[in-house]
């Protein structure tokens, strides 16, 4: 993605990034189609869901994030 242009208060050239889970077996965070369902031990059940990346981008003005999916995990 280039170009992209802050959705609140319209600065050019965010700073791209990702958001770090450490919980995770892969280390980042991930979008996960659906509503949460939990299995019998209180994880979210994730077999067979779609699952996509998440890449943040941040401004460098007001630091706001801007978040978007990836289908790429």
């Amino acid at each position: 993605m280039t170009d992209l242009r802050c959705t609140y208060c319209g600065e050019d050239g965010l700073q791209a990034g990702f958001i770090l889970d450490a919980e995770s077996p892969k280390g980042f965070g991930r979008w996960v189609e659906g509503a949460l369902e939990r299995g019998i031990f209180g994880g979210a059940k994730l077999a067979g869901r779609p699952k996509w990346e998440i890449e943040a981008h941040r401004c460098p003005n007001c630091q706001h994030l801007e978040m978007f999916a990836r289908r790429r995990a």
